[in-house]
């Protein structure tokens, strides 16, 4: 394309820009996939000339080994998006045996950009488009003129009218007029009403608290404006309402798009009915009837799946009786279009007589159009061989997009070999039944609603629902067990990509395997595999709830197998642990997760329940159980595994630094970073163990506490900062708290940065409410005083915390636990806070000696600090100037960065009071 990257090139109503690979429609950015652009391109470059398939695959897949399918399917949705064949109008055509050639007349032109230059990162989640509207423009335009002053219109009709493509490309014109955006809801894989809020909140990166109110919740949306369309509202439309008031009442500049089969009867909803596409009359010529959208359609599809068809004038009255009798219903027309074919135009029409006489009895006009689809639907049907009915009706279980190989699992078995899925799936295609979207590596399908519904009834019918739902769920499993094995070798996000997408029908089988009517042993194994996926996604609630339910139906079993309950006592410890915090009944989960890997003699669960049992008696405050349990540990012999030595390593950090050894601690994270640097993990997860964050964010949150203590103030901000940089990067929600509350806040305090604290604490709030992380959110409550430490259990960590912040009060069992060693990492400040707050000055040196001495045996210059502040401070006040000044000077000296940090700064003012009250 090098002779034409400076150039544009235009043809039809589109304009070319190579170089940015920039495709206009009437000025306006056309959204193609990143594949149909490639071929558009190398089309253009040869335009004229037949470029083979081997060499436009050889270009546009050069790393990758891919088939003619691949190439089809991309080219298919090219010319769908061209509008290629609309108004008889072709760009691009395929010479049989040969490969494919751009045929449109084109011009070269100077390039010169839009007044609005290459379009911005768009800021919505719409789909690409991948075929042209045809026959509601006038409708769309008036659309996208009343959407800003109506603020809420629903698009009413029957199944199939275009209700989905309508709206799609309203929102798509309005790219760029509001401010935050976009966003598509599609209610169909939702069944139930409480479903609805946790998935808006997460689509608007918004937080949901259970059980949340839709005024509460809209009152969260008041600052935003933004366009939301939500898509197949029918079958929640109460709850839809009443969500749709609250959101326009407590959102101003917030405007909805529904789409439904009939009104949501909400207050403010203006109901805009999409009438079926416009047929040709009988008579008249040829220039007028192609001008009617309905026959419009019917040819351009017909174009689609036969490359050479041309509508004659002898069969121009045929094809306007077609579009008459599906009365202009889009998907009606589709479906009859794609067996053109295979009956040609005269016997289509005959073989639609036959099957619609009983329905239609004369008086076509006069029938609801939903009879009219449901008609060609089971006209459609029985047209199928019987291996292809068994394909579609078995294909009606998947929520979502799904592969060949998906899509083989749940259809062969009874009556069907899996050697003729392929086949029929292809036939599927060709028929309309089935849409098909290229990947980069390889085809996903996908039934469009309306279809997966009447095949889900057919599929009932043949009473094949039930075996069919677990050769479903047996898929899920098989997927989840691969998701696994990828999450210990595949980067982050790649991964997240590639499996994200099966969540809903994750969840459709597991709430059918956990279900009455289930196979209990597969939704159990299925709950155990599928925990990697609600621990990258951050969805702990809904975790929680599957293991519960999976514990149960285990519970009822007759031999409950070992290490499945292992494992779900692991997620239950995990979930547990994130609700509750370090409480009994955590700790108890996690026990009874290391007494059956005991019994079973599983070395990786019995360390991964000691990782977890460590995990709450660090967050408990119970900081010597915490190091005996990383010593036994050690023990169990974790050296053998890279993974598993390096993840016993980093708790080995944790261990030794509250359990107060500072100096130990710094040389081990330095270790462990420098080990992680260098291992090539591309994903970073302690995988398996309890309770479970990113290593790297991890390792540097625990780096950044110890180098604070270690006296280093500027290291460790930075590092806590390049922890949150890094959790915010990965987009891990529990990550992003841990790190957060254990460093971002904590050294932000220390170092006397309040703005900065606020900051973190309010991000802190925000990321642990939305991502429905209850331990983390007690925890920032805690730290801005607005929950009552004394009252929460299992967190006394953060009451040791909040001691060295100077906000706590030191009572008597803080006190034994410093005197007796217990109190760990901060026994020098619960140590100085009480001394501070004696009357008896003897009394409080003494102390403040004992607690100099407990800084330097743990190697804390940031405690010997403070400690010698409030001595040199009593010291000053008995006239012990010198001793003083020479205390501060010592400890100040050993410095070397951090001077402009609050703690600095005092002991700076100080030594400058003490300096000038020295004798002459």
């Amino acid at each position: 394309m090098s002779e034409l990257s400076d150039k544009a090139v235009h043809f039809g109503p589109y304009r070319i820009h190579p170089r940015q690979r920039l495709v206009l429609e009437a000025g306006r950015p056309l959204r193609l996939g990143r594949r149909a652009v490639d071929i558009l391109l190398i089309l253009l470059e040869q335009a004229g000339n037949v470029v083979s398939k081997q060499e436009l695959i050889a270009r546009v897949w050069p790393k990758s080994v891919v088939e003619d399918g691949n190439l089809r399917v991309h080219m298919a949705a090219l010319r769908k998006a061209l509008g290629d064949g609309q108004a008889g109008q072709r760009y691009i055509v395929t010479v049989a045996q040969r490969g494919y050639s751009f045929v449109a007349p084109l011009s070269i032109e100077p390039m010169s950009l839009p007044s609005e230059g290459t379009p911005q990162r768009p800021c919505h989640n719409l789909p690409l488009r991948h075929t042209r509207m045809i026959g509601r423009q006038a409708l769309i335009d008036s659309l996208v003129q009343q959407l800003p002053e109506q603020r809420f219109i629903t698009l009413t009709g029957a199944g199939g009218i275009g209700k989905t493509t309508v709206a799609l490309r309203v929102a798509e014109l309005l790219i760029g007029h509001y401010r935050d955006g976009i966003r598509l809801l599609d209610l169909a894989p939702l069944s139930a009403p409480s479903m609805i809020l946790p998935n808006l909140a997460a689509l608007l990166d918004l937080t949901c608290a259970e059980d949340e109110a839709p005024a509460a919740f809209a009152r969260r949306l008041q600052e935003h404006h933004l366009l939301l369309v939500i898509d197949n509202c029918e079958h929640l439309l109460d709850a839809i309402a009443l969500i749709s008031e609250s959101l326009l009442h407590h959102a101003p500049r917030l405007h909805i798009l529904t789409t439904s089969r009939e009104a949501l009867r909400a207050e403010g909803e203006y109901v805009q009915r999409l009438d079926p596409l416009a047929c040709p009359p009988a008579t008249g010529n040829r220039a007028q009837a192609l001008g009617y959208p309905a026959l419009q359609l019917l040819v351009e599809r017909a174009m689609s799946h036969q490359d050479r068809f041309e509508l004659s004038d002898a069969e121009l009255p045929l094809a306007i009786d077609i579009c008459q009798r599906l009365d202009g219903i889009p998907l009606a027309i589709e479906l009859v279009a794609a067996q053109i074919e295979r009956f040609g135009l005269p016997g289509l029409l005959v073989q639609m007589e036959d099957n619609f006489r009983l329905l239609t009895r004369g008086r076509r006009n006069a029938l609801p159009r939903h009879q009219t689809l449901r008609a060609t639907l089971d006209w459609s049907f029985e047209l199928l061989t019987e291996c292809e009915q068994i394909c579609l009706r078995r294909l009606a279980v998947y929520r979502g997009g799904f592969s060949l190989a998906s899509a083989a699992a749940v259809i062969a078995g009874e009556h069907i070999a899996a050697a003729q899925v392929p086949g029929s799936i292809s036939q599927l295609v060709a028929k309309s039944l089935l849409n098909v979207e290229a990947g980069d590596d390889e085809m996903v399908y996908r039934l469009l609603d309306v279809t997966r519904t009447y095949a889900l009834e057919k599929l009932s019918v043949a009473e094949e629902l039930d075996a069919t739902r677990e050769r479903h769920a047996t898929r899920c499993l098989t997927l989840m067990k691969q998701a696994q094995q990828d999450w210990q070798n595949t980067a982050t996000q790649t991964w997240i990509d590639r499996y994200a997408p099966l969540r809903d029908d994750i969840r459709a089988a597991l709430d059918w395997g956990l279900g009455d009517q289930g196979v209990h042993l597969l939704g159990i194994q299925l709950t155990v595999s599928a925990m990697p996926l609600w621990q990258e996604l951050s969805l702990l609630r809904e975790h929680g709830l599957y293991v519960g339910k999976a514990l149960a139906r285990l519970g009822q079993s007759s031999a409950p197998s070992q290490p499945l309950n292992m494992a779900l006592q692991l997620a239950l410890g995990s979930f547990s642990y994130h609700t509750q915090g370090g409480t009994p009944e955590t700790l108890e989960a996690f026990a009874r997760a290391r007494r059956l890997a005991e019994a079973g003699k599983d070395l990786a669960g019995q360390l991964r329940a000691v990782s977890g049992q460590m995990a709450v008696n660090l967050c408990g405050g119970n900081y010597r159980e915490a190091l005996a349990q990383s010593l036994h540990f050690d023990r169990l012999g974790p050296q053998a595994e890279p993974q598993l030595d390096l993840s016993a390593q980093r708790l080995r950090v944790l261990a030794q630094h509250f359990a107060g050894n500072q100096a130990l601690a710094l040389h081990n994270a330095e270790q462990v970073i420098q080990r992680m640097a260098h291992s090539g993990h591309l994903n970073r997860f302690t995988h398996g163990f309890g309770v479970q964050y990113d290593q790297g964010v991890a390792a540097l949150t625990i780096l950044a506490r110890i180098l604070w203590l270690r006296g280093f103030p500027e290291r460790a901000w930075r590092t806590a900062s390049q922890a949150l940089t890094l959790a915010l990067q990965i987009n891990h929600g529990t990550s992003i708290c841990y790190t957060l509350a254990l460093a971002g806040v904590v050294i932000a305090h220390y170092n006397g940065d309040t703005a900065t604290a606020r900051d973190r604490l309010d991000l802190l709030l925000q990321q642990a409410q939305k991502h429905s992380v209850p331990l983390f959110h007690t925890w920032a409550r805690c730290y801005e005083g607005t929950a009552p430490i004394a009252d929460v259990q299992g967190l006394g960590l953060v009451k040791d915390t909040l001691v060295t912040f100077n906000a706590g009060t030191v009572d008597d069992a803080a006190l034994e636990r410093a005197m007796n060693g217990g109190a760990g990492w901060c026994t020098p400040e619960i140590l100085r806070v009480h001394a501070d707050a004696m009357g008896d000055s003897h009394a409080a040196e003494t102390l403040l000696l004992e607690a100099l001495g407990q800084a330097r045996q743990q190697g804390a210059l940031a405690w010997e600090l403070r400690c010698a502040l409030s001595l040199a401070q009593r010291w000053r006040q008995q006239g012990r100037v010198d001793a003083a000044r020479d205390l501060l000077s010592s400890i100040h000296g050993r410095f070397t960065e951090g001077f402009a940090t609050r703690d600095l700064l005092r002991v700076r003012s100080l030594l400058d009071e003490l300096q000038h009250k020295r004798p002459a």
